[in-house]
């Protein structure tokens, strides 16, 4: 009887903590969300800025290298560097994938960008939405995203070679569904992490919803670009 009670009051807490981490994990990607776009949107206004981070292909593979480098740190380490230090290696990266992407303002029509990212969001919050509310397993939808993320990985790099139209609009199809499936499986799979770690209120606490926003933020920046490869018109 008492190991009963106990696990109801356990779950009784964790129903409770359980909005409030995944708040912050939202929270968090939001904040991210935006030092990306204004990030971007600054840059392409500004020649002179793009040209110093981006005039030419060694500083181009540089700022990608850095950029790789700084997300691979973030999510291997940022259980054992401190809260502030992981909370600005996230804005820092936002702010280097700003201005990776500050290309599309001068590819893409401002309205194919807004609509493309109107659209990401409202694709991105219905999936998001059910990989929170739904009970089933998952495990398989992530391992087959994951290996479906290795072909897009190889399918992209043998389309520098050998580059089709349909062969491009191949891979952006198949990276719309990819980035569906893990936008599921990983906001499940935070929903997990909170419920074993359902303190919000500790340094700890906060480093699992800025790594847990990590995840959702480049599910949203990747479903973002596919779907801008799809339906955005070029100037």
């Amino acid at each position: 009887m008492y190991d009963n009670d106990f696990a109801l009051e356990k779950e009784k807490s964790l129903s409770i903590n359980m909005p409030g981490m995944m708040k912050d994990v939202y929270a968090w990607m939001a904040i991210a969300l935006v030092v990306t776009g204004f990030t971007a949107y600054t840059v392409a206004d500004y020649p002179i800025i793009q040209s110093i981070f981006m005039g030419g292909r060694f500083r181009i593979i540089f700022l990608m290298m850095a950029t790789f480098a700084l997300v691979w740190h973030l999510n291997t380490s940022i259980r054992t560097m401190g809260l502030k230090k992981a909370a600005v290696m996230f804005l820092v990266y936002s702010v280097l994938n700003g201005i990776t992407l500050s290309s599309i303002f001068l590819v893409y029509t401002m309205s194919s960008i807004a609509n493309a990212f109107f659209l990401t969001a409202g694709m991105f919050g219905i999936m998001s939405v059910y990989g929170y509310v739904t009970k089933s397993d998952l495990s398989k939808v992530g391992n087959l995203c994951l290996m479906g993320l290795v072909g897009l990985i190889l399918a992209t790099l043998i389309s520098f070679f050998f580059a089709t139209p349909f062969f491009e609009m191949l891979i952006s199809y198949a990276g719309v569904l990819i980035f569906m499936g893990l936008t599921v499986y990983d906001t499940s799979k935070i929903k997990r992490l909170a419920l074993t770690y359902h303190s919000r209120a500790t340094d700890e606490g906060q480093k699992l919803a800025i790594l847990g926003a990590l995840m959702l933020y480049l599910d949203f920046i990747n479903l973002f670009l596919y779907l801008l490869r799809i339906f955005a018109d070029r100037k």
